[in-house]
């Protein structure tokens, strides 16, 4: 078979949908400034969509530090991979600050999230190695493992009797082949909300003798006393081996790092071939992190206003009957029941009758008859988003259990 001809009669689980949902349901175009109200196809919405959870991507602050870097240095400075060309004293300061921040001997600056992360974990294991990982963790670390020549176990999520019993596999195997045992698990689960269980898995580190390895994309900055993370709330950072975590959602810009000992960090760097052969991180995004990183650390009250918007439309919702699942963060899931048409009708209303815009997710990712609406708040929603938002939900989520969205027939997007 040709393999054109492979892939255009398989366009994949959620490739099939394009024809009806590109543009709206999926790739939307959202415009103007990025905050808590945005325009969707020429209408003024509410945003629940974007990761922007401490407001600084338009924090005035930022926005003139981002502007002046950029008119100082341009896009192309440093030119070059860190290890030939593209080091620079701003590159240091920030990776060294972030993991002092963390409580890490030393620190890393990636490119990309995704990537990072995808290179860490391919970085630190040999064929003689064995991983034990949550089975809800993240693509990006899912992926990864697929490029691993030895063996991976998952346990069922957030299960520690079922870590103990692939953990109990993996040591068997590693006494054949010699190799070491790597635990990987989130400090907040991107889809759920819910927490990794950091502390009881770091309870079993001495009996196992694993390296733990926590993407806390989604606690980073948000969670912790001073907003270090999962790992400082739950008291338990000197446990947590290769600390990862990505720029996209405290910070509101690209890359991301990882900290850890000092004598590992230096492997990495000269060991990670997605940062040895990639061009360094442009300056005015260096110095643009600086900055963010700064405001996040020295101006709490962004943590506190966050959380206060998240206490209010969680108990909000909570109080009207919906389901939010064991969230215990800033991520908020909805759950509703509908199949995947419905769901389409539900989002349509919300977004043209109601103004709320928030993401859909429904099968492959979620079994059938599921529908998520998931929403993210922010340091820049206002009260009053939240009030027009809950009373969004309880319209729509009447009229889904009336059965109104039954008969909801997408249009093809031209």
């Amino acid at each position: 078979m040709d393999l054109f001809d492979r892939i255009l009669k398989q366009a994949g689980p959620l490739g099939k949908y394009a024809e009806v949902a590109e543009g709206y349901y999926m790739f939307p175009q959202l415009e103007g400034e990025l905050g808590n109200r945005m325009t969707f196809q020429g209408k003024n919405i509410i945003c629940w969509s974007i990761n922007n959870y401490l407001g600084l991507a338009n924090h005035p602050e930022v926005r003139q530090t981002d502007e002046e870097s950029a008119a100082r240095w341009g896009f192309s400075y440093p030119m070059g991979a860190r290890m030939m060309s593209g080091e620079t004293k701003q590159h240091k300061h920030l990776e060294t600050a972030l993991a002092n921040y963390v409580g890490k001997e030393d620190g890393y600056l990636l490119n990309f999230g995704y990537q990072g992360i995808l290179s860490v974990i391919d970085s630190l294991l040999t064929r003689h190695d064995v991983v034990v990982y949550d089975a809800e963790s993240h693509a990006c670390i899912v992926d990864a493992l697929r490029m691993h020549l030895g063996k991976r176990f998952a346990f069922v999520h957030n299960d520690i009797d079922s870590l103990v019993k692939n953990l109990d596999r993996a040591k068997k195997m590693t006494e054949e082949t010699g190799g070491g045992i790597l635990v990987i698990t989130e400090g907040v689960f991107g889809m759920r909300g819910d927490q990794g269980k950091l502390r009881e898995i770091a309870a079993l580190k001495e009996t196992y003798g694993f390296r733990l390895l926590i993407d806390d994309a989604h606690g980073f900055g948000m969670l912790g006393a001073t907003g270090a993370g999962t790992a400082e709330e739950q008291g338990v950072t000197d446990d947590v081996d290769i600390y990862f975590s990505t720029f996209a959602k405290s910070m509101a810009l690209i890359g991301g790092f990882v900290a850890g000992q000092k004598e590992i960090i230096r492997y990495l760097r000269y060991n990670m071939r997605s940062q040895i052969f990639a061009k360094s991180l442009p300056m005015p995004l260096v110095e643009g992190l600086i900055k963010r990183f700064e405001l996040l650390r020295t101006k709490p009250e962004l943590r506190e206003k966050l959380w206060d918007n998240v206490r209010k439309l969680q108990s909000g919702l909570q109080e009207r009957g919906f389901d939010i699942g064991d969230t215990n963060t800033c991520v908020t899931p909805v759950y509703m029941h509908g199949e995947v048409e419905e769901a389409m009708a539900l989002v349509k209303d919300m977004r043209e009758n109601y103004g709320i815009f928030c993401s859909i997710v429904v099968y492959p990712v979620i079994p059938k008859g599921m529908i998520i609406l998931r929403l993210i708040p922010t340091a820049s929603h206002t009260d009053e988003d939240i009030q027009e938002t809950l009373e969004a939900f309880t319209a729509v989520g009447a009229k889904l259990k009336e059965g109104a969205y039954k008969a909801f027939e997408p249009e093809v997007i031209a």
